[in-house]
């Protein structure tokens, strides 16, 4: 029965088309999860746990800043794309405006906000630097384009490009002993770097631009239904990098340094359910399109796989951490095992909130995304108030944890709308095996 199975969806066009849709997906981010290892671990040891420190800080002050810039149109505008095919132009040069003008607006906001901060002169230029790759995000909407169409070879082809450029300069730099200035300064040459690649990649599929107007009926009704997820993603990026900045408040530079060795080790594989989320969703859609059953399914088969892969993650690097930190990063970085055995289980929760967002998407449901982000980051500002003068960067580890759990799952207990898409989730962790059930009877 089961190679009848296999063979059906081999030669299933739909399966054979998300699978190679998927594979490309997965060669670059393993590429990105390779040079990150490798690259990122190697720039870590060069620069010492405190210049690692500063230069984490000032990426992590920029990403919350980035959020804003993004304006929550991801997942609306690829939703548009799939359902407007007819208007695809119109929703891209639409969106490409919209997010050059956020972009605008962030770095002239950082630029007063930076100007009131305690911050040397040193650290408010490198913020200002790696704030101008923002301007460039706006390329983003290709992306978009080719994940409505589940075409991922050339937007693929786009960061493995850009991904090896940026890798071989940073290992340059490491090799000719390179101030920390060239490194912040690479960051910035990724964002345009990569905007460039976008531009050609779009050109080459479809010979046309997407920079010609705004239609302000389009921006309108699109900003209708993303700022929910706007002010979610601003909110995801406080409280999934306000512990960095705040250790630097109470600690200190290398202490940023420790934490965010950690970090990087824990959050080395949040690139599996954005990828698989990005790969699938068309086929969500779809399914919703065809039976309510059968949308039901896909969505307990994503959870489920979600929370098993996550958890098939952590558990070995829990027991593995100490090794780990000292095989990689040296023993200047000791002190970031403890941290990490406790940080890596944040991967249960972020894997099940990725799912669960582009699920809000679907509903239309996208403005409890903001409320339990608000939770989750009001959560992690009083928890790492608490606990960081206590138990350092252990605690700041413990509060991400805990808010976490508290906005991807915590938030669902107090909301009745959510109460179904909570069985949901717990059927996934307790009953792993109703997936696998699912996918069979839609294959008979």
């Amino acid at each position: 029965m089961n190679k009848k199975i296999i063979k059906k969806l081999l030669t299933h066009t739909g399966f054979v088309r998300y699978f190679k849709n998927t594979t490309w997906l997965m060669a670059e981010q393993f590429l990105r999860l390779f040079s990150g290892l490798l690259v990122g671990i190697w720039v870590a040891r060069y620069l010492g746990p405190e210049q690692f420190g500063l230069f984490s800080y000032v990426i992590a002050f920029t990403a919350i800043f980035g959020g804003v810039a993004k304006l929550g149109l991801d997942g609306v505008v690829v939703r548009e794309l799939i359902n407007n095919s007819e208007k695809e132009n119109l929703y891209l040069s639409t969106a490409f405006w919209l997010k050059m003008i956020g972009a605008v607006v962030v770095i002239l906001l950082m630029l007063v906000i930076v100007n009131f901060s305690d911050n040397d002169a040193k650290t408010k230029a490198f913020i200002f630097i790696i704030s101008i790759g923002l301007l460039f995000q706006s390329f983003e909407v290709v992306q978009f384009y080719f994940q409505s169409q589940v075409l991922a070879k050339l937007i693929s082809i786009c960061k493995i490009v850009q991904l090896s450029l940026s890798s071989i300069i940073k290992i340059l730099l490491v090799l000719n002993h390179a101030d920390l200035f060239w490194f912040v300064c690479v960051i910035t040459f990724d964002a345009i770097s990569l905007a460039v690649s976008y531009l050609i990649a779009y050109r080459l599929r479809t010979k046309k631009l997407f920079l010609e107007r705004i239609d302000f009926r389009v921006a309108r009704n699109l900003m209708k239904d993303s700022w929910p997820l706007m002010f979610s993603a601003i909110i995801v990026m406080i409280y999934t990098r306000i512990d960095q900045i705040m250790i630097k408040e109470m600690l200190g530079d290398h202490k940023v340094g420790l934490y965010s060795a950690a970090v990087r080790l824990s959050e080395a594989t949040t690139f599996i359910p954005t990828l698989i989320t990005a790969s699938i969703f068309p086929a969500i859609l779809n399914a919703k399109k065809i039976s309510s059953k059968l949308y039901n399914q896909r969505i307990q088969s994503l959870y489920t796989f979600m929370v098993w892969t996550a958890i098939s993650i952590a558990l070995p690097i829990t027991l593995l951490s100490d090794w780990l930190i000292l095989f990689l990063f040296g023993e200047e970085y000791r002190a970031a095992s403890a941290p990490l055995m406790i940080h890596i289980w944040t991967a249960v929760f972020v894997f099940l909130g990725v799912a669960f967002s582009k699920y809000l998407i679907t509903e239309n449901l996208t403005s409890i995304s903001l409320i339990r982000t608000l939770c989750g980051a009001i959560s992690n500002v009083l928890l790492n108030l608490w606990l960081i003068p206590g138990y350092g960067i252990t605690g700041a580890a413990i509060a991400t944890l805990i808010a976490q759990f508290i906005a991807n799952m915590g938030y669902d207990f107090i909301d009745h709308r959510l109460h179904d898409a909570l069985r949901v989730k717990l059927l996934a962790i307790v009953k792993p095996w109703q997936a696998f059930y699912n996918i069979r009877t839609q294959n008979k």
